[in-house]
């Protein structure tokens, strides 16, 4: 018997989704596949592509798992596209000359964009938003312009429209139909969008169509509208729609729609018993073609099945058309029947202009869900789409009402019958989701989530909770369940949290290794008082008790600030004397300060005497909480600055100074898009543009390093400011003991979508607030090593031993080395130790 060969025409989403259904039914194992791709790089999310402007790469969009083509012998090849195909010979031709003979030939041509034929469409400056490949020209060309406008207001036109407003363009974005979004939203919807995207600097022309692209030289310089006007413009990206490629189809005589697309059957097969068309190419039984993923996806398996004479159910008859998206910063789905074109619907509908939100359900005469459009607030899609055809459990107002403005049921995804599909992407129902025992294992499973990843939040709130979320044996409360326990009952001890909020083992108790220090920070965070007075002292880490960070042989780091990395000749002199006169090594950090190593503890107090009568305070290098603002020099000196960068920087580290939190915190100032402060590997990076300042936020550096997302972009300096406030107090108040914002901001659930509900659109109404703790930090911020000096018992606690004051360690030594020293590590820190004991 001979091996059968399996040939895919087109590695897009639908593609790989194919080639994950042959593998999970075996048919890798018996079969030849090949695959003809013409990228150059195997299939990535498309529907993410504009997370390529917010910091993703090509790699992280990927959809294809490190070594599958390899375990299940696949053959890619990228960059080659079929040519032609001969039915008769049953060979596919590649553009590289290649001949791959087919038993089973699968088309996943997928579509490409429709360009008006408009004068002027080929003039350089002029792009569509695709691919990949769009997207990094599109990004090189918007270097050397100042305005963009798309063509397009559907969903990819304003993913389009984002991404050059992000890139830092002023935007238009024009639209033949009378609304935005015309396929997925009613009138009510389009205008509840146009007025957020219009609040957000863009600019909207609706009922009006590209006449021509004006161009000089060669080069796009404006755009001239149908009804009359015109507009001055350096590139002009086309997103009016995509049509199917289904030319192959054509030139080897298959069966294609009058308006394109390959026929195929309910098993989407094609005139040719032998080839099979998936996807956006297809044109389905039904007379649609289909230009999501999920009917993509589904056709993928009905495909998949038939190969392994598996039974294909009803085959491919139709799909499901809802959808959930985000598009620039806004929610925005629609489901069912949206339009209510059945007749005799009604509309249930909740308006409110102010915050852009606008919610119409349309139900039938009986009570039937039918369908619905949700814009600004599409929290309950997950719940909806799936009662969609049933009649709901309570009255459709009660489903359409935010909280507080008489929406008495807060119905949850527990409602829904067990054979309710949740994802609808690979039509994964509740029930099958409930064997599952976290988000993960429902992804490896079942794939639900892995899809658009609309249904995540529903799948969620779907899964058992977990066992035990209490922070350690002291507490069965998380810290941000302890952080909101001592803010609201205005708790200022370790020992009344304990002794009132403790595991009933733990009341009376001292606490532990875990608590005590989280607990010390949840405390400071509120209180900003003096942390080493009375209680608070015992709660601290080792650094903090000393207010300097210990090094490997015992001695201590001494580090001031210096805000921006800027310093004048007066200070850095008064540094290099007490480096020199104390014997200090001294070291400049990537984190523009200067660091003093080798200071015994008695040592502290003179040594911070000198820095604080220089105007030097605490760089806070020993505790959890505002290290540094890096930043460029900015506009003031460099040809390539936009803002003063080193300005900024100043003010925000003089703001957040010694504000305590879960973790340490960095940040950085650049004045321009080169990024030489390296903004966007910081908990929260702030990079100038021409309009103002661009925000990113979830940033690390170190062995797990992660590129901060765009938060928001163009603010004005008190914007930005009021936006960190918010960000900074919301990290504190929600994250875990030690937790990072780059690990919060993945944990936290909506991730970037639910932050920028909360601190930029005040979804929890907790604004108001966390500005107000973070102004009551800035109003009551005292240098601690200032504060230490002015106080003499404070200062008793300086000593190497508590029954020697005036003894230093002997077991700190040091060997010089280029000029300097070096700790001593040949020696046994037994008086080190015995020291620490005694203290």
């Amino acid at each position: 018997m001979t091996t059968p060969t399996i040939v895919l025409v087109g590695h897009g989403m639908v593609g790989q989704r194919f080639l994950e259904a042959l593998a999970d039914r075996g048919v890798t194992e018996r079969a030849r596949i090949v695959v003809l791709c013409e990228e150059p790089r195997p299939a990535y999310d498309r529907v993410q592509l504009t997370s390529y402007f917010s910091g993703k790469t090509p790699d992280d969009l990927s959809m294809v798992e490190a070594g599958f083509m390899e375990k299940h012998g696949i053959e890619l090849y990228v960059g080659d596209p079929a040519e032609s195909v001969d039915r008769e010979a049953r060979t596919v031709t590649a553009r590289s000359g290649r001949v791959v003979a087919y038993d089973t030939l699968v088309l996943a041509t997928g579509s490409y964009p429709f360009v008006p034929p408009v004068p002027g469409k080929d003039a350089r400056g002029c792009f569509v938003y695709r691919t990949i490949e769009d997207l990094l020209t599109i990004e090189e060309y918007a270097k050397t312009a100042t305005t963009g406008a798309v063509v397009g207001g559907g969903l990819l036109g304003l993913e389009a429209a984002g991404a050059l407003k992000g890139l830092g363009l002023d935007t238009h974005v024009v639209e033949f139909a009378p609304r935005l979004m015309p396929v997925q939203v009613d009138e009510g919807g389009g205008a509840a969008l146009l007025r957020t995207i219009e609040r957000m600097g863009l600019t909207v022309h609706t009922g009006t169509g590209t006449q021509e692209v004006v161009t000089a030289d060669g080069a796009v310089t404006g755009m001239k509208l149908s009804d009359g006007s015109e507009l001055a413009t350096d590139m002009v990206v086309f997103s009016a729609g995509v049509r199917p490629r289904d030319h192959l189809a054509r030139d080897c005589g298959l069966t294609v729609g009058e308006r394109g697309g390959i026929a195929v059957d309910e098993l989407c097969r094609t005139s040719d018993p032998a080839v099979f068309a998936i996807g956006e190419c297809a044109l389905a039984s039904d007379g649609r073609v289909y230009g999501l993923v999920a009917p993509g996806y589904e056709m993928a398996q009905t495909v998949a099945a038939t190969i392994a004479e598996e039974e294909a159910g009803n085959g491919f008859t139709g799909a499901d058309m809802s959808t959930k998206l985000k598009l620039l910063g806004v929610d925005v789905a629609s489901f069912g029947d949206a339009h209510g074109t059945a007749e005799g619907c009604l509309d249930v509908v909740y308006s409110d202009s102010r915050s852009g939100v606008y919610k119409k359900l349309v139900i039938s005469g009986d009570g039937v869900l039918l369908g619905g459009v949700l814009v600004g607030d599409a929290e309950q899609y997950g719940l909806l789409r799936p009662l969609t055809g049933s009649v709901p459990p309570v009255s459709p107002e009660q489903l359409v009402l935010p909280a507080g403005a008489g929406a008495p049921v807060a119905l949850g995804p527990s409602a829904l019958p067990d054979d309710a599909v949740i994802c609808s992407c690979h039509n994964v129902t509740k029930h099958a989701i409930g064997q599952c025992s976290s988000l993960p294992e429902v992804k490896k499973c079942t794939k639900a989530g892995t899809g658009c990843g609309s249904c995540v939040k529903t799948i969620e709130k779907l899964l058992p909770a977990a066992t035990d979320k209490g922070l350690c044996g002291c507490f069965s409360y998380t810290r941000s369940e302890l952080y909101e326990i001592a803010r609201t009952l205005r708790l200022t001890s370790f020992a009344a949290l304990l002794d009132s909020h403790g595991r009933d083992t733990a009341k009376g108790g001292e606490g532990c290794e875990v608590c005590k220090p989280t607990v010390g920070s949840i405390l400071a965070s509120l209180n900003n008082g003096y942390i080493l007075d009375g209680e608070q002292a015992s709660l601290q880490d080792t650094n903090d008790h000393f207010l300097a960070n210990m090094q490997r042989n015992g001695s201590y780091s001494v580090v001031p600030r210096i805000p921006g990395g800027e310093i004048t000749p007066d200070k850095l002199i008064v540094i290099g004397e007490v480096a020199r006169d104390f014997g200090l090594y001294t070291k400049i950090t990537g984190g523009q300060r200067i660091d003093l190593f080798g200071a015994r503890v008695d040592q502290l107090p003179s040594i911070w005497t000198r820095l604080v009568d220089a105007g030097f305070e605490s760089g806070h290098a020993y505790g959890k909480a505002l290290r540094t603002v890096k930043s460029c020099v900015g506009q003031t000196w460099c040809r390539y600055g936009v803002q003063d960068s080193v300005k900024m920087a100043i003010q925000l580290e003089l703001r957040y100074r010694g504000l305590r939190a879960p973790h340490k915190l960095k940040s950085a100032v650049s004045g321009c898009a080169r990024e030489c402060a390296e903004a966007q590997s910081k908990d929260f990076g702030i990079i100038a543009t021409a309009n103002g300042w661009n925000l990113y936020v979830g940033g690390n550096g170190g062995a797990t390093p992660r590129h901060a997302d765009l938060l928001a972009q163009d603010l004005s300096d008190a914007e930005l400011v009021r936006l960190i406030d918010r960000f900074l107090m919301f990290y504190i108040r929600t994250a875990d003991r030690l937790e990072r914002t780059s690990t919060w901001l993945e944990r936290l659930e909506g991730g970037l979508d639910h932050l920028k509900d909360v601190v930029v659109h005040d979804s929890l109404g907790l604004c108001g607030e966390l500005e107000a703790l973070m102004a009551a930090h800035v109003a009551d911020y005292r240098d601690e090593w200032a504060e230490t000096l002015d106080d003499p018992e404070r200062l008793r606690r300086f000593v190497s031993f508590v029954n020697a004051p005036g003894a230093p360690d002997p077991s700190v030594r040091f060997v010089p080395e280029r000029d300097q020293i070096k700790p001593d590590l040949t020696i046994l820190t037994i008086g080190n130790l015995e020291g620490a004991t005694s203290r």
